[in-house]
Order: structure tokens, then C-alpha cells, then sequence
């Protein structure tokens, strides 16, 4: 769901200005704050966050991470986010990244890596989880809260159907992502996984996936 460059939209009105501030409002509901936290509690030690966006898991992170890098290919709103930066008590840096492309990172240097709303929107999932497996130290967590493909096959073939119009609504957010099966196929393992419905939410964008995996060796 974050804002990437694809087809028409990459420079258009909507793309640059609307739909950041769309995603703002609705993701940035206090009654969707509680999934965010939950989402990010196994977070700790030295995390790298990817698909920043507008920075709205700032005020959910736990207090055992100490230390927060955040990527984004795109940099919205500025002053509201170098605005939750400032309120953040962890120390953030954030650079402006493309997460497909090779990171400036040595291996092994993250304990946590964090992808939230993100994957659904990414041209090449295999590349930036192959980075996240990079970067990640052995034993450390890649946790994730995403939405995607629906395990009622009725709901899944709608979200097939209307992904195209999906994609271009939602600036390359795509709804029929098995992300389980994309976090597996990159190597990692996943040792906890909850799927559920997000309330309030149209069927098809309230597929949720949120999780814990380690790399495997």
C-alpha cells in the first residue's frame, strides 16, 4: 500500500499528492494503532524498516528496539514525518532507498527487520526479501504485517478479477499476494504467522497477514 512509481501515475497529481495523504488518514486511524502494536512487538535491538511511507509505526515500536533504519523509494509529506521523527523516543535514520535494489548495509547488521503494508506494492518481492535476508543477522526476526490473497478460493478469485483495478487505485498495491508463500520462497522460515480479517474493511483488502520469520542458513 505504499506509494511506488508505476505506469501513468508515477508523476501524475494523484500519485504524488492525493493518494499519500489518502493513505495517511485511513492507515493512520487510532483504531488501527492496536494492529500496528501488536504487529511490531517482537521488534528489538537494531531494526531496519522498509516501505517507511509516512512513518505511522513510529509510535508503536516497543522500547527494546533501540535503534531504527527506515527506507522508503519515495519521500511523502515531508513535514509531517520529519514532524514523527522528532516525536519518536528510538533514534531513527531514514534514507531514501529502493529496497529491490542492493542495500548499503553489511550482512548480518540488523536484529529485526520490519516490512508493514509494504510487499503488496513492490515490483520484485523476491529481490528486496533477498536483501532483507542479507542484512538480517542469523538469528534475527523479519517481522511483517500485510494484507493479500484470501484462503476462501470464492474471495480469492475476486480478488484476481479486480486486482488490475486495484493496482491502479492503489499506485501498485496489488490484493492477491500469497505472502506467506513469498516470504518462504525467500529463504526464510516462518515461526509464526496469524491470518484474520481486518474489521471494517472491504473482503478484499482485509486479508491479513501478520508474522514472525527468521532466515534460514
Amino acid at each position: 500500500m505504499r506509494f511506488v512509481k508505476t505506469g501513468l501515475f508515477n508523476m501524475g497529481f494523484y500519485a504524488r499528492y492525493i493518494f499519500p495523504r489518502i493513505l495517511d488518514w485511513s492507515l493512520g486511524a487510532p483504531e488501527f494503532g492496536k494492529y500496528r502494536r501488536r504487529a511490531l512487538e517482537p521488534a528489538c535491538g537494531e531494526t531496519l524498516e522498509i516501505g517507511f511511507g509516512t512513518g505511522l509505526n513510529l509510535p508503536y515500536y516497543p522500547e527494546a528496539v533501540t535503534k531504527l533504519t527506515v527506507i522508503d523509494s519515495e519521500d511523502m509529506l515531508r513535514e509531517r514525518v520529519q514532524q514523527r521523527i522528532a516525536d519518536c523516543p528510538i533514534p531513527v535514520t531514514k534514507m531514501r532507498l529502493d529496497a529491490q535494489g542492493r542495500l548499503p548495509f553489511n550482512d548480518h547488521t540488523f536484529d529485526t527487520a520490519v516490512s508493514t503494508l509494504t510487499l503488496c506494492s513492490i515490483g520484485d518481492t523476491s529481490a528486496a526479501l533477498a536483501e532483507i535476508r542479507r542484512v538480517l543477522k542469523p538469528e534475527g526476526r523479519f517481522v511483517f504485517f500485510e494484507h493479500g490473497r484470501s484462503d476462501d478460493p470464492r474471495v480469492a478469485r475476486r480478488q484476481d478479477r479486480f486486482n488490475p483495478i486495484q493496482k491502479i487505485i492503489g499506485v501498485g498495491c496489488n490484493m492477491n499476494r500469497r505472502i506467506d508463500e513469498l516470504i518462504e520462497g525467500a529463504g526464510f522460515k516462518i515461526t509464526n504467522l496469524d491470518r484474520f480479517l481486518l474489521p471494517k474493511t472491504p473482503r478484499l483488502l482485509a486479508e491479513m497477514y501478520r508474522g514472525v520469520a527468521s532466515p534460514q542458513t
